[in-house]
């Protein structure tokens, strides 16, 4: 049995440091205090105005290659996970094969919103076990959302930011990788926090666009027990067919848009805290990026030794879930 293995790790941060002061006078009102307190973002990532996701995707891909000590033309596949592309059409992942030179690589973009990242690790690794013309695949979340950010919505601009991240797959006959994945939909909350004009339902040139729909919207406000209540089960999914303990798991990597939600998790396994790695401190909320740039920073900081399990788990609009089982 082929497995697939994590080879290279990478990930990129735009240069734009924005801190919470920032809202202060954008809004005219202290949400510096509110942010630190409740959601423990202090400072965030934003595109330069000539920036974008293929940016962002080129910077990660590039040093998650460089790390796994593999020339681009070695990758058969590219999979660009994404709901901020870099066109509607084609896909960011074309553009990215092209800037890389990976000439070899088929590619296609995913859009699960911020669960994008573990819903392309989770296909990334089904083509290698499946395939043995595939031995390298590059995937990529990335994220761009101040593009798409309205400056008066508090609700919005003060958590969204951009970044990337990256791993290098590598097919091999090892026990271990990518063992167990899982993706789980609540469909009917499609239309309750997206970016609803652009694409066929509303064009954004028709002209009858109601205001600011071409930015992110919170419709409505999601059940604050949502994310607690499915990451939790689908952790226990991952343990039960895995035959292992909540306990064993060394490092959790989830959605980094509440921390309180990833704490709630984490006490209902019974875990320590800490066990979840956060970087939304400095980066902000960084959707489908967020996890594989938590992924990073935590091999940037020397904590990820072989043979440890390492879970993550990835929520976004939709709804869409996603999580993944690996042995580092």
């Amino acid at each position: 049995m082929r497995n697939a293995i994590i080879a290279g790790i990478g990930a990129y941060a735009p240069e734009r440091v924005v801190p919470n002061t920032y809202f202060n006078e954008l809004l005219g009102e202290d949400v510096d205090n509110w942010l630190r307190e409740n959601v423990q973002i202090y400072e965030r990532r934003w595109c330069a105005p000539d920036e974008s996701t293929a940016d962002l995707c080129e910077r990660a891909a590039r040093l998650a290659l460089e790390r796994a000590d593999l020339p681009a033309d070695a990758l058969d596949l590219i999979i660009v996970a994404t709901d901020t592309p870099e066109f509607i059409s084609p896909s960011t992942a074309s553009v990215l094969q092209d800037r890389l030179a990976a000439k070899n690589a088929g590619t296609f973009d995913v859009n699960t919103a911020c669960a994008g990242f573990v819903t392309a690790l989770d296909i990334g690794s089904k083509y290698l076990r499946a395939d043995e013309q595939y031995r390298y695949v590059l995937v990529v979340g990335a994220y761009a959302m101040s593009k798409y950010l309205n400056p008066k919505d508090k609700k919005t601009v003060t958590l969204f930011a951009d970044g990337a991240g990256a791993v290098v797959l590598q097919a091999a006959a090892e026990d271990r990788g990518v063992l167990a994945t899982k993706l789980v939909s609540e469909g009917q909350y499609n239309e309750w926090m997206g970016i609803y004009a652009g694409g066929a339902h509303k064009p954004v040139d028709t002209g009858v666009l109601e205001r600011h729909e071409h930015q992110l919207q919170f419709v409505r406000k999601f059940p604050k027990e949502l994310n607690p209540d499915i990451w939790t089960s689908m952790a226990l999914d991952l343990c039960s067919r895995l035959a292992i303990l909540p306990e064993e798991i060394a490092h959790f990597f989830i959605t980094q848009i509440n921390i309180h939600s990833i704490w709630e998790t984490m006490d209902r396994l019974g875990l320590p805290r800490d066990r979840a790695h956060t970087v939304m401190h400095y980066y902000g909320y960084t959707g489908s990026a967020c996890i594989p740039m938590a992924l990073n920073d935590a091999y940037e900081k020397g904590k990820l030794h072989p043979g440890q399990w390492l879970f993550f788990i990835g929520s976004g609009g939709g709804l869409a879930f996603a999580a993944a089982a690996v042995r580092f």
